[in-house]
């Protein structure tokens, strides 16, 4: 097994840092089948093959995923993927 974690900051709040972690978990749904679902402000996702959490506050986001054997391989390119979502959503 693997693990992702990053962190990253931004200046959105929560309310719009909520709306952003949907938009990016919606991304991931269409592309590669995730289902997640909110606990609070813990976005928790899950697919065969990974599973994990995106914490939002007002000024940080962190993810923390772990990916199973197969999906270990391609750790790189998941990661710069989510990376790239991030970029885009969390300006």
């Amino acid at each position: 097994m693997s693990d992702i974690k990053l962190k990253r900051k931004h200046g959105l709040g929560l309310k719009k840092a909520r709306i952003a972690a949907q938009k990016v978990a919606d991304d991931l749904s269409s592309e590669f089948g995730m289902t997640s679902e909110w606990d609070g402000d813990v976005l928790r996702f899950n697919r065969s093959g990974v599973h994990g959490e995106l914490h939002v506050s007002r000024d940080e986001v962190h993810l923390d995923a772990r990916l199973g054997l197969l999906l270990s391989a391609f750790k790189p390119k998941i990661e710069a993927h989510i990376n790239d979502n991030f970029d885009r959503y969390f300006v």
